[in-house]
């Protein structure tokens, strides 16, 4: 006789190996650089001075924060763990980028935007931050957290303690 129980179980206990948070982060991201560029076309709130070299500038932070999550993303493959919130996580990462912060891809998306906002010169891209950090806190971070003490107790909560959220 078969014992269908254990398949729905596993099943079951598959379906909460996970954050489940409500957006995928560079999903969130690509919308904030969305609505940041709908309203610059609509009406353009230019604010770095003529005499700043803003295209250089901007791209400098625009590169550190891609050099961050990209650090991050290769530290996480080099663990043997996902990146993808809506996928289980199998290791705490206490190494790279995550020995400073413990969200380093996410601090990357944000220094993406801020240099976004000063190589295109938009004001709209810099206030476009503000609902972009509220849905990586509370809809992202927040769930990713609870999940990640719930997997792994002690040894998370210690990481934790040691280890500031942002930079």
């Amino acid at each position: 006789m078969m014992n269908f129980d254990k398949g729905i179980n596993a099943s079951k206990t598959q379906d909460m190996d996970k954050a489940n948070v409500v957006i995928p982060p560079p999903v969130a991201w690509a919308l904030a650089i969305a609505l940041g560029l709908a309203l610059d076309w609509f009406l353009p709130l230019p604010y770095i001075p003529a005499a700043v070299s803003r295209i250089w500038v901007g791209a400098a932070i625009f590169g550190a924060g891609f050099a961050l999550s990209l650090w991050a993303i290769l530290t996480f493959r080099k663990a043997g763990t996902r990146i993808e919130p809506h996928k289980p996580t199998t290791a705490i990462v206490a190494v790279g980028p995550y020995r400073f912060t413990r969200n380093p891809m996410y601090s990357g998306m944000l220094l993406g935007q801020i240099g976004f906002s000063i190589g295109f010169n938009s004001l709209w891209q810099l206030a476009a931050l503000v609902p972009f950090y509220l849905v990586l806190r509370h809809g992202v971070i927040a769930r990713e957290e609870a999940y990640l003490e719930r997997k792994f107790g002690a040894g998370y909560l210690g990481y934790k303690s040691g280890v500031r959220r942002w930079l």
